[in-house]
């Protein structure tokens, strides 16, 4: 079993193109998953501790990620996750992965397929509200796959994040930022509109703020409920992960992404359609990434995890555990 640590991972070098092409795949493979919702523990002072099991039958692997949040971790960030994965024909655990790359990579390769799906053809100009990991994430990846085209990005003042992001890209030639002091004025101002923030209390905008055929991607879901009520259409990465969502017995049109790419159901098919899409993050997506990484036989540690190695392994009370003699019958 091969313990793949935060460094082993990034010494990889994957492009955002990759991580592009992975979410590609990982979605066509979507029908033939097995996907129970995400398991969510919560805790006072905005702990929780989420499990999130998948099957890819058609990759043979088997995958846990479990997420934990909780303001008193000694190290890092208080956001962590690890990802365990498992060969589905053997039931052999093969690897144990840091989640932290594999979480933003993924989340943001997802927000920018979302994006080149249900956006209007050839938008040119993008939101985004939430200047941190998972939005840079995303925008690495949208500026690869629309490397050929000028886009206007419009992003959020917020405690002076937007300066870090815009240096980021400021080689990038064909990115021409604004900044905003409202969210209002972002969204009118945008035809794709992208949220990576973390916590909202209120909607961020009147829901005739949104333009007509605007896309809006909430990587984070909260800020958006009067949309659902008024949007011509919402899609998301699945259906059994939103049912407990307040509006979701009211919305206009619902289906999920997969069924799109298949061509069961049809995706945007006007310029004036208001489109939303709810991509929750979902297990299937963070265990491809981390079969594809684990492929690449990164430099990572090697340990033994064995169990018992007989079938009647426990012990007779007071007996040595190396003696043979602990794995006969009491």
């Amino acid at each position: 079993m091969k313990i793949i640590d935060h460094s082993a991972i990034l010494s990889l070098g994957i492009s955002p193109l990759d991580a592009y092409h992975w979410v590609e795949n990982v979605i066509q493979e979507k029908e033939t998953a097995i996907l129970p919702p995400k398991i969510s523990m919560r805790q006072a002072g905005n702990v929780f501790y989420n499990v999130m099991p998948c099957i890819l039958q058609s990759e043979d692997r088997m995958g846990v990620k479990i997420i934990t949040r909780h303001p008193k971790k000694t190290q890092g960030p208080s956001l962590t996750s690890q990802i365990l994965l498992y060969e589905l024909s053997s039931g052999q655990l093969i690897a144990v992965l840091d989640g932290s790359y594999i979480t933003a990579m993924r989340t943001g390769a997802v927000a920018a397929y979302s994006a080149q799906l249900f956006g209007v053809q050839n938008f040119t100009t993008v939101g985004i509200m939430g200047l941190g990991i998972t939005a840079t994430a995303t925008m690495d990846i949208l500026s690869v796959v629309n490397q050929e085209r000028s886009m206007e990005i419009h992003l959020l003042r917020y405690k002076g994040q937007e300066r870090q992001f815009m240096k980021r890209y400021e080689s990038t030639e064909k990115l021409r930022f604004v900044l905003h002091d409202s969210t209002e004025s972002l969204i009118r101002s945008s035809q794709v509109i992208l949220s990576c923030v973390t916590c909202a209390e209120k909607n961020f905008a009147e829901a005739n703020m949104y333009q007509p055929g605007c896309t809006v991607i909430p990587v984070h879901t909260m800020g958006f409920q009067n949309c659902d009520l008024e949007f011509d259409k919402i899609f998301t990465d699945d259906i059994g992960h939103i049912k407990d969502f307040q509006y979701f017995d009211q919305f206009k049109s619902l289906a999920e992404v997969s069924e799109v790419i298949h061509g069961n159901v049809p995706g945007r098919t006007s310029k004036q359609e208001r489109i939303l899409v709810y991509n929750i993050g979902i297990a299937i997506h963070d265990v491809y990434f981390a079969n594809q990484i684990w492929k690449q036989k990164p430099n990572a540690m090697e340990v033994s995890l064995e169990g018992p190695l007989q079938k009647m392994w426990f012990p007779r009370p007071g007996t040595n555990p190396s003696d043979e003699s602990i794995c006969k019958l009491l």
